[in-house]
């Protein structure tokens, strides 16, 4: 019975961790394909208004939605990839517990 409530607790997790896997890579792809197409956009709308091609891309409009949704996208990044990787992830107290039970049970046993 623990065994079964086990693994479908770590299937929940699992699962849950691939929902948020499978959330920030639609978000990074969703943040490409707009941002090429803004920054297009305003590439033609300068060049239409008489700047040259090299002028355009000193111009920040053409980055700065890249610049601040980037700003976004990297603690999307961070929350999905970064915590869980430094160690304190959702499952961090349970670990920490798991671990203490452990050298509670050596120091036990001499």
């Amino acid at each position: 019975m623990q065994q079964d409530f086990r693994n479908e607790q770590n299937y929940i997790r699992a699962k849950k961790r691939v929902k948020d896997i499978k959330g920030f890579y639609v978000h990074l792809s969703v943040y490409i394909v707009v941002n090429i197409f803004i920054s297009g956009v305003i590439i033609f709308g300068l060049i239409k208004s008489g700047d040259s091609f090299s002028e355009t891309f000193s111009n920040f409009g053409v980055y700065s939605t890249w610049v601040f949704w980037g700003i976004g996208m990297f603690f999307h990044w961070l929350g999905v990839f970064g915590f869980k990787s430094i160690g304190l992830g959702r499952d961090w107290e349970e670990r920490k517990i798991k671990e203490m039970m452990e050298k509670e049970e050596q120091k036990n046993r001499f």
